[in-house]
């Protein structure tokens, strides 16, 4: 195939970058930096983590690394829209490897309804373009790991057992068949490619190297934490109006996990755990301004499409990251906001004239009546433009047949109507009906010697007929008023 060898080239500059790997902690948390707002102590870890892996990784290409390698999978803890998956992302696109996002809901035991865990690592060769050699340096991401406890706390029943333990041979290593048994399409390919003489793919992949992080809001946990600690704090002064610090769930151990339903085997294979903090206020804006991730390049792009420079004032963002704050969703309220914001403008906007729109503190309050302002204000302007154009054309007129052509009021509307029916500019609509007036009033002119015409709305109706109503009455009186 032509393509072989463009995918073994793309293979060997992904192994040489892989060889070649050389952040150091802080290169990568430098790059988390310019993206995700706050989560300082979790960028930390992750940074230190993913580090130790790929190094791992590139000692065992080199044919150095330890006989027993025992993989740093990362648990992510925090509410939604703290920056979890924004995280993860991050990592990915920073190291240049392939990464799959799944829910762990949608999975369940080998044999039921549902996706099968292995899933997610043929999903991985996927998003290699099929590169197995690739794939098997990916990151698997797994979100809402806690619903998969087996507690009262979440009331599942024991397929979410069966789940933890079918994901305990992925986290460590094991081979997993490319083709899944319920893939027929894949497994007849296999065979189409053998019989043709196509070298024989590798049926199996090793997860060894794939870097597992699972993550979960885990709303339950911190009353789990809280007991253990007023447990041993018995006979002492409490802490804080409740005796519990505010960020308590940073302190879990993993009998905490243990307790919340995770399997002991499972929440072991998790040894990196990371605590996200909520975003305040303060955040959010941060997260809006300074970003390179944030959403109102989106935006920006979204309006820079249609010609039109998008701006914010800073009391904006505030008033923005204030109304996410209510949202209680984290960063994904500042989404729902600026939506709910600019989706007006958006829809009325385009390929209206308008080359700038600033967002100030009144049109996030109010953005209903700012859009009512400029809509306003692009209608006066758009009279204003017209009323130019057709002075414009009445100018030119006279300027080539020494006539002067006069509209009144309803038949200047009339115009404007229909040029803006039909999405043309006015001088045009005028050059087009009345391309013939050049000629006909020359000629009605030579004969009564008139050079003044006005014309009434309803001489617009058939400009034409108009015109040789005129020239016919210029024959028959030869006088120089225009007859009525």
């Amino acid at each position: 195939m032509a393509s072989e060898p463009l995918k073994e080239d793309r293979k060997e500059r992904f192994k040489e970058k892989i060889l070649q790997f050389q952040f150091t902690p802080k290169d990568i948390k430098a790059y988390l930096d310019r993206f995700v707002i706050k989560q300082e102590e979790a960028k930390k870890v992750l940074s230190v983590a993913v580090c130790d892996h790929y190094n791992q990784v590139k000692e065992a290409l080199m044919g150095r690394g330890p006989a027993h390698y025992v993989k740093q999978n990362v648990l992510l803890v925090g509410p939604s829209g703290v920056g979890k998956t924004y995280l993860v992302r991050c990592l990915a696109d920073c190291i240049g490897v392939p990464m799959v996002k799944a829910d762990a809901t949608k999975f369940s035991e080998t044999g039921y309804v549902g996706a099968d865990v292995e899933d997610l690592v043929r999903e991985l060769i996927q998003q290699a373009e099929g590169d197995v050699e690739i794939a098997q340096f990916g990151i698997i991401y797994l979100d809402e790991v806690d619903k998969l406890a087996t507690s009262h706390f979440m009331g599942r029943d024991v397929s979410g057992r069966g789940v933890q333990s079918n994901l305990l041979k992925l986290l460590e290593e094991t081979d997993v068949p490319i083709k899944a048994a319920h893939d027929v399409l894949g497994q007849m390919q296999s065979l189409f490619d053998f019989q043709k003489g196509a070298k024989a793919p590798r049926k199996t992949i090793n997860t060894r190297y794939i870097l597992f992080i699972v993550s979960g809001a885990f709303e339950k946990l911190s009353e789990i934490v809280q007991k253990r600690i007023r447990r041993s704090h018995l006979g002492f002064q409490p802490h804080g109006p409740e005796g519990i610090p505010s960020d308590i769930i940073a302190e879990a151990k993993t009998a905490d996990f243990v307790e919340y339903g995770l399997e002991p085997e499972f929440i072991g294979r998790l040894p990196v755990r990371v605590f996200c903090q909520p975003l305040g206020k303060d955040d959010l804006f941060h997260v809006l301004r300074d970003s390179e991730g944030s959403i109102l390049k989106q935006y920006k792009s979204s309006f820079a499409a249609y010609g039109i420079e998008l701006k914010f004032t800073e009391e904006a963002l505030q008033l923005i990251a204030e109304q996410a704050m209510e949202e209680k969703t984290g960063a994904r309220g500042l989404m729902t906001i600026c939506e709910k914001i600019l989706r007006p403008f958006r829809f009325e906007l385009p390929r209206s004239g308008v080359q700038e729109l600033e967002i100030d503190g009144l049109t996030v309050l109010d953005p209903e009546k700012k859009l009512a302002e400029i809509l306003k204000k692009i209608e006066e302007n758009k009279k204003s433009r017209d009323n130019e154009q057709i002075d414009q054309f009445l100018l030119e007129f006279y300027k080539t047949t020494d006539i002067h052509i006069h509209f009144d009021q309803e038949a200047i509307e009339a115009l404007k109507k229909e040029a803006h029916e039909k999405g043309i500019a006015v001088i045009d609509l005028c050059k087009e009906k009345f391309k013939n007036y050049s000629l006909g009033l020359k000629l009605i002119k030579n004969n009564n010697g008139m050079s003044d015409f006005t014309l009434t709305k309803e001489d617009l109706r058939d400009p034409e007929e108009t015109l040789n109503r005129w020239i016919a009455a210029s024959y028959k009186t030869g006088s120089r008023s225009q007859e009525q």
